[in-house]
């Protein structure tokens, strides 16, 4: 792979430090539309630019056929929208309005689009100078190696959301899942082909990185067709953008629904479920969805979701689908509301295939412990779950978070795999593989710690008598040492008028 060129290098801060310059007074939600907005709009340009040259050379005179760029799935940009107008007003008064006008006359012109974008450039409180140096900035793009932004445009996304997510905190929950956790369900899922599916999608994070996952490993990213729902409408169209950014066609409903009061895809049938839903949700309308044909291992508890996201997702599994969820630790053990014996009757339907308990701190929206469950309907290892304890993995990238390493991510899921072809060899205080029987004498509670024991400690071959000497031995001088410290402290407090 080319290096980035110098150009490239560190861009995604560059656009970051410049945005954040950008936010005076306006709302966290408008401002990340605005930034997010920006990119979409150089993106789409930047495409349309490469086949209205190629067209130009060819010197038929269809550079302005809409058909010709819908043939190869290029957003059809108007002449007003194009990237030389926006670059022409960056200076101006107007860049705001000509921004506004430019994403209006996008969604005319492409009904994927509508109502998408956002047409918030012109408010007052954005400052228009600082507005047109981030114009600026994007204008100057040097592709010398990539020959298009796709991937530089497609990074600055992801770098701005989750810079957007460590600012906002529990609001973020809504809209990203860290990176790190995404592509754990998808080393361990390996979507190459088929139906992925997420009812809670957020931006978009499970899709993109499925896609990734797919031209990484030399796959084709049309074999894979994406389901997706969100609930929020500012999400959902942070979504569409950040798709079709990466060239993914995704089906995420016409609108943004309730995903269990408005079920967008009532009919799919998913070979990859990936999902990371909202924690321990209450007020989720349970007394509405009693007779739901969806609970089929008993009613989810009004006041957490938690397990009727998982029998949603199970709900649409296909006959040898898979199931990579996040959810917090309290479902592998709790017995309120019923969730004990649903959480008995989906283990004994030999539906739980792998969980595995996080490190903590890997969220910037919660301090909540959570682990990723694995679901299958056709298991290859039947009657047997893999228990994997990972809390002592990842490394501290701030005070706050800890992000899993790509030597962990590789590990996890070639332990998985290892339990899949039947040559897993447990590892105390790792993993280990449990019988449904085992799981039945633990009261089906799924804890890994349960089952992996602890860790074995190094014997360092010291004879007890000698550690004890040496330690007590050790222990004495200590003592000696607090005692002189406690003499001279006493002895300045006194020099000072206070006698102990």
């Amino acid at each position: 792979m080319a290096k980035s060129t110098s150009s490239t290098i560190g861009f995604e801060k560059k656009i970051w430090d410049a945005a954040c310059v950008l936010r005076g007074n306006i709302d966290a939600s408008e401002y990340k539309s605005v930034v997010l907005g920006l990119i979409f709009l150089k993106y789409i340009s930047d495409r349309f630019d490469a086949k209205y040259n190629e067209l130009v050379a060819e010197g038929d005179g269809f550079e302005e056929d809409k058909d010709e760029y819908l043939a190869e799935k290029i957003f059809f940009v108007p002449e007003n929208a194009r990237w030389s107008v926006i670059a022409g007003a960056a200076r101006t008064e107007e860049i705001g309005s000509v921004i506004d006008e430019a994403m209006r006359s996008i969604e005319k012109e492409n009904k994927r689009l509508k109502d998408i974008l956002p047409k918030n450039f012109a408010r007052p409180e954005l400052d228009k100078r600082r507005l047109g140096e981030v114009v600026d900035l994007f204008t100057n793009i040097q592709m010398v190696e990539h020959g298009n932004s796709k991937d530089i445009l497609g990074r600055t996304y992801e770098y701005c959301l989750s810079k957007f997510a460590e600012q906002e905190g529990k609001l973020a929950g809504e809209f990203y899942t860290p990176s790190c956790v995404v592509r754990t369900l998808v080393e361990i899922l390996q979507p190459y082909n088929g139906r992925v599916y997420d009812p809670c999608c957020g931006s978009g994070g499970m899709f993109v990185q499925s896609a990734r996952f797919i031209e990484n490993h030399g796959g084709n990213i049309n074999r894979i067709s994406v389901f997706g729902q969100d609930s929020n409408p500012t999400t959902w169209k942070m979504a569409q953008m950040n798709l079709a950014i990466r060239g993914i066609e995704a089906d995420l409903g016409k609108f943004n629904a309730d995903t269990f009061f408005n079920d967008c895809h009532p009919q799919l049938k998913a070979d990859f479920i990936m999902a990371n839903p909202p924690f321990n949700m209450s007020g989720w309308g349970q007394d509405k969805l009693l007779d739901d044909v969806r609970w089929q291992y008993g009613i989810p508890p009004a006041g957490n979701a938690n397990f009727a996201w998982l029998q949603h997702m199970i709900w649409h599994l296909a006959p040898n689908g898979r199931i990579g969820m996040v959810l917090a630790n309290g479902s592998l053990s709790s017995q309120s509301g019923g969730e004990g014996d649903i959480r008995k009757n989906i283990v004994n339907a030999d539906l739980v295939d792998c969980i595995i308990a996080m490190p903590a701190q890997l969220f910037y929206t919660t301090q909540i412990p959570v682990s990723l469950w694995f679901l299958a309907r056709n298991k290859k290892q039947k009657g047997k779950t893999l228990f994997i304890d990972a809390r002592k993995m990842g490394t501290m990238v701030t005070r706050k978070l800890r992000e899993l390493t790509d030597t962990d991510i590789q590990k996890l899921a070639e332990t998985y795999t290892a339990f899949v072809d039947g040559t897993l060899e447990a590892i105390k205080g790792f993993c280990c593989a449990a019988d449904t029987d085992t799981i039945a004498q633990n009261d089906y509670i799924l804890t890994p710690g349960r089952y992996v024991g602890i860790e074995e400690q190094e014997d360092d071959e010291e004879p007890f008598e000698d550690k004890m000497r040496r330690l007590t031995g050790e222990l004495s001088v200590l003592f000696e040492q607090s005692h002189q410290l406690e003499t001279q402290i006493k002895k300045q407090l006194g020099a000072i008028g206070y006698e102990m």
